[in-house]
């Protein structure tokens, strides 16, 4: 991936962003109800019911006791202004408001309690009822905080359900898994996409990386997306399909410079793979690599990686002698699985500083566990927990891995 971007950069201007990432999820629809914060974030809860109101009770009865156990010239009454503090912290709105007024409530009662001389004075109960007044704004400011966190988050997983569909099992006649990991635990959601798209000639694969972050990243992928599940399920040929995919994005490229936006100059690396319905043709599989990561096909002997991708990426073919690559057919064997990743897997640095031995740690593993070879699900975990604790948890990169193999196959 980034030894196209300095290509890329050459070849054309860059634009200023009219607006920020920031900018552009503020003018995004809210999807959906979201509920209130505390109930969506659940807070000290036992049993699903709520102890959100215990720590500031407790406080509540607390200071009154240790209060009537000091001396009389060290008076702690006026520590219940912490009570509705504390409440505004992890409770609700009205909840702080009840502890805020209860907290007025016991400073009037347990200091009237006391002879003239003793009592604190109004200068405390100034500050009671004020640091009660102030943690209910505060705890509105949470609230509301938090109602805004939860509507944006609501949104980016909308958004990466639209990218990244839940894919049924058996879809279009092949057994899969797949695992994606966002380098932004924040935002969750990047510029890695796959989908699997069975159709009229086939059934079809693909597996990209758009260049960038961000939801200018978002964008072309679900743009590419949504020509790969109309072209795959209609056209008969791959090719065909390549050439969507790369008119595709191009035209995402020429309108993102259009309107300004800093993306303008964009492209994706993608692996495009086809498995045909013929009966003769079962064991045969169609690839067309868009100068990505080469497939590798692991089987219970071993693992072997497809030729590189000798082609450009999308966006880029207009750079290149011949804009598209060529389609290759290979032989699957019955118990080999097609094991997909994206450089967030190849390009992961250990300790030492060197890229994770992907290739070299499945052999390995394979030699002991043969059979993980026919199991996706757990060749994906294989990959997914080898890439994190080589790297630390330290992921540079959105990191996509995906494992397919057709169904029911020995």
């Amino acid at each position: 991936m980034r030894r196209y971007a300095a290509v890329r950069g050459r070849q054309r201007p860059r634009h200023r962003a009219r607006r920020s990432l920031l900018d552009r999820l503020d003018r995004l629809p809210w999807l959906g109800h979201i509920p209130d914060s505390a109930e969506q974030q659940k807070p000290l809860r036992v049993h699903g019911r709520s102890i959100a109101w215990v720590p500031p009770l407790a406080l509540l009865l607390a200071v009154p006791l240790l209060d009537w156990s000091t001396a009389e010239n060290f008076r702690i009454i006026s520590w219940v202004v912490l009570v509705p503090a504390i409440a505004a912290a992890v409770c609700r709105v009205w909840t702080t408001a009840v502890f805020a007024a209860l907290a007025v409530f016991a400073y009037v009662l347990f200091n009237g309690s006391w002879v003239q001389q003793y009592q604190t004075g109004l200068a405390d109960f100034i500050l009671v009822a004020a640091g009660g007044l102030l943690s209910v704004l505060a705890c509105s400011v949470r609230v509301r905080g938090e109602q805004r966190m939860l509507h944006m988050r609501n949104v980016v997983e909308t958004t990466l359900r639209t990218v990244l569909r839940p894919l049924p099992p058996g879809w279009g006649g092949l057994d899969h898994a797949a695992v994606y990991l966002a380098a932004d635990t924040e935002a969750r959601v990047g510029g890695d996409f796959y989908d699997i798209q069975p159709g009229l000639h086939g059934t079809r694969v693909l597996l990209g990386d758009v260049q960038g972050k961000g939801l200018g990243a978002v964008e072309a992928a679900a743009a590419l997306l949504g020509t790969f599940r109309e072209a795959a399920y209609h056209e008969a040929r791959l090719a065909a399909v390549a050439e969507r995919l790369e008119a595709r994005m191009m035209r995402h490229v020429r309108y993102s410079a259009e309107v300004g936006q800093e993306d303008g100059d964009r492209f994706a690396t993608a692996v495009l793979v086809g498995f045909p319905t013929a009966e003769r043709d079962r064991g045969l599989v169609e690839v067309v690599n868009f100068g990505h990561e080469p497939p590798l096909l692991v089987a219970p002997g071993g693992v072997r990686a497809l030729p590189p991708g000798d082609g450009v990426p999308l966006g880029l073919g207009e750079l290149a002698d011949v804009p598209l690559p060529p389609v290759r057919t290979l032989l699957l064997a019955p118990d080999e699985t097609l094991l997909l990743v994206t450089d967030g897997v190849t390009e992961a640095r250990g300790a030492n500083g060197e890229f994770f031995p992907l290739q070299e740690r499945l052999a390995r593993v394979l030699l002991v566990t043969p059979d993980m070879a026919k199991d996706p699900s757990r060749l994906v975990r294989l990959v997914r927990d080898g890439t994190l604790e080589y790297c630390g948890g330290r992921l540079d990169d959105d990191t996509t891995i995906f494992a397919v193999r057709r169904h029911g196959r020995a």
